[in-house]
């Protein structure tokens, strides 16, 4: 990450972020990774704002879009590519907000996503954070 005092992290400063955490997960985690696309953006667009009936962009720091692996079938056909959409504003709203380091944010937000992909509840991923450090 950059290292100044003049601007904020940006697009590829959260993406290399986003690269460390995902390089730290457990194992389960990491093999899980292979073939799903993680995207920084800066908020997420109009359609997920609708769908998820956000009142303010700053609302979602992050976003799973795809079929989770405990609901998939063998024998279907992907429609789609599977994703996990990290939202930078949100992100560094959220960090300013619990001064809570930056590295730490992304990863908690990278693995809730994970976590989706996975079928996870939000129990399971607390716990899986807790004891990945």
């Amino acid at each position: 990450m950059r290292k100044t005092t003049t601007s904020p992290p940006d697009l590829a400063d959260i993406e290399a972020l986003a690269r460390e955490a995902a390089h730290s997960l457990p194992d389960l985690f990491r093999a899980e990774l292979d073939g799903v696309l993680i995207r920084v953006e800066d908020f997420p667009d109009d359609d997920i704002m609708r769908e998820m009936e956000l009142e303010s962009p700053f609302d979602l720091l992050g976003l799973y879009s795809g079929i989770a692996t405990d609901r998939k079938s063998v024998s279907a056909t992907p429609q789609d590519i599977d994703m996990i959409f990290l939202y930078r504003r949100p992100i560094l709203d959220y960090w300013c907000e619990t001064h809570e380091p930056l590295e730490r944010v992304v990863r908690h937000v990278l693995i809730h996503e994970v976590g989706h992909h996975l079928g996870l509840s939000d129990a399971e991923m607390d716990r899986i954070e807790r004891d990945a450090g």
